[in-house]
């Protein structure tokens, strides 16, 4: 029997599923110090993005000569060692499209939660102030919205702000793309010049660091908005703090963090900013959708 470690769980009917289809699979997460050796006695791994699965964890599982797929459930790989798996002749696989349109919707939760400010405003009023005068936004109509990163998310939130009244650039580091010819596409530096909205949707390089940091901020314009919904890292943390409270960021839509649970409460604090705990994928749609493809994945590999 096929052995199957959910190590950051998966959706119930994916889970009865797998035992449907003759898979044992064993939902329970086993700390990062112990996965190697566990991972011995498995043939295929699923993690969501809690799972950190590095070099030596990849290797200490190899030594048991079982192992022989990993699949991240959602849309990125960068929390796990690609390079190695592949070296070590361990396939690793993901569900890129199950949850775009939950993380697209997010993305333009945040661009009206800084734009009008409801988040800033949902606190204060917990707090018993009425500061009706304060909170004067802005609509997103008429607004531009630059994407960073033309993948399938980026599409679906071009989709979204357009049927808003919105005008769309991209920039992609594949250069213009065939399925975003109706937008307009230009070079990084000049994507933050015109943006009024800025949002990422790329994965994240430990060899290039942060996309955004204190030079890119400052092409943008005075009073652009900030939106990650894409990987912590991807924007400097520090640069982007600055700049809110200079006014050069006039607010900023944040679900993703450098480090992961954040510990960066001023940024978190911060009056113009719009925060929540990277919950991009957490629809239950999307959890059924990447459950489903998960399941398709081991059927097709194993079967």
């Amino acid at each position: 029997m096929i052995r199957v470690l959910l190590n950051d769980g998966l959706d119930k009917k994916a889970i009865a599923n797998l035992a449907e289809k003759g898979f044992e699979a064993v939902n329970q997460h086993i700390a990062d110090e112990d996965l190697g050796e566990a991972l011995k006695d498995y043939d295929a791994l699923v993690v969501r993005s809690a799972t950190k699965v590095r070099e030596d964890i990849i290797r200490k599982a190899k030594d048991g000569q079982r192992l022989k797929l990993i699949i991240r459930g959602g849309v990125g790989v960068d929390n796990i060692d690609v390079k190695t798996a592949i070296q070590l002749g361990i396939d690793v696989k993901n569900t890129p499209g199950a949850s775009s349109a939950a993380v697209a919707e997010l993305t333009l939760g945040h661009m009206f939660a800084v734009s009008r400010f409801i988040a800033a405003s949902n606190v204060t009023m917990r707090e018993g102030k009425w500061e009706k005068k304060k909170y004067k936004g802005i609509e997103l109509s008429g607004k531009t919205l630059g994407l960073i990163g033309a993948g399938r998310i980026a599409k679906q939130v071009a989709i979204r702000v357009k049927a808003l009244g919105m005008n769309v650039i991209y920039t992609d580091i594949l250069g213009e793309k065939e399925d975003f010819k109706e937008y307009k596409y230009l070079p990084l530096n000049e994507l933050l010049k015109e943006a009024d909205f800025v949002s990422l949707h790329i994965p994240y390089d430990k060899t290039k660091g942060a996309v955004i940091g204190e030079e890119e901020i400052s092409l943008m314009k005075d009073g652009a908005y900030l939106i990650n919904c894409a990987r912590g890292g991807v924007v400097d943390e520090e640069a982007l703090l600055e700049a809110l409270n200079t006014g050069k960021i006039a607010g900023a839509g944040i679900d993703v963090y450098k480090e992961e649970p954040s510990a960066n409460l001023e940024l978190i604090k911060h009056p113009n900013v719009s925060v929540t705990p990277h919950i991009g994928a957490s629809t239950k749609e999307a959890q059924e959708r990447i459950g489903a493809e998960v399941v398709s994945i081991l059927e097709k590999y194993f079967k």
